[in-house]
């Protein structure tokens, strides 16, 4: 491994220990997270595994279908991502368990929805702006565009929906913050992107590289 993949890959594992800790934000504030999370957790606890078991699992076998038709969204940081995601979003939430952290009422659970998608996307952000791939869940609907040429906002859209009824019905925790993570991180994202993630991971790699 090279100086640039290496700190690129450093970059991808903090951008994905930001996201968790902004998802398990939204766990413990009871507001709904992520459509692919809360079906895992919805489908995790049905089976009696924990998020960051479950999570791995699901992740591997999405991660095979897309080694077989979309190679070319997979990096190390899908290995990273699918990997310890659902492992930091259980430690985080076993801290503030222990410390008692969790909201007293519909303002602070406000305050924990707007903190968790906040740091929720500037960690997506940030381990995306490592460009080292897509998290296995991330590539599905990129992939099945590149073989349908569907529109990807519509597959997009079916498949958040798809894993939020997974969520519902098997009792994951689907609220607003589920509505927000599907339908309206896109330009909270993309503000990371331009003013912070990227700017900042380029412009250290490029120092690193040519120090």
């Amino acid at each position: 491994m090279n100086k640039e993949t290496g700190l690129r890959s450093l970059y991808a594992l903090i951008g994905v220990a930001i996201l968790g800790f902004g998802a398990a934000l939204l766990r413990v504030g009871g507001v709904g997270l992520d459509p692919y999370t809360a079906a895992n957790i919805g489908v995790g606890a049905v089976l009696g595994l924990s998020l960051g078991t479950y999570q791995l699992m699901i992740n591997a076998v999405i991660l095979v279908l897309i080694f077989i038709f979309g190679r070319r969204h997979i990096g190390i940081g899908t290995i990273i991502n699918m990997v310890l995601t659902g492992f930091f979003i259980d430690f985080y939430t076993m801290i503030f368990d222990r410390l008692s952290v969790a909201p007293d009422g519909w303002l602070q659970q406000g305050l924990f929805l707007l903190l968790g998608v906040l740091f929720f996307t500037f960690g997506a952000s940030f381990y995306m702006s490592a460009h080292l791939g897509s998290a296995p869940y991330d590539a599905l609907a990129p992939t099945i565009v590149d073989r349908t040429k569907a529109k990807y906002r519509v597959v997009r859209v079916i498949q958040d929906v798809s894993f939020a009824l997974i969520g519902l019905f098997t009792g994951g925790p689907i609220g607003i913050g589920t509505f927000i993570c599907a339908f309206l991180v896109g330009p909270l994202i993309k503000f990371w992107d331009d003013f912070i993630s990227v700017p900042f991971i380029e412009k250290s790699v490029k120092k690193a590289v040519f120090k």
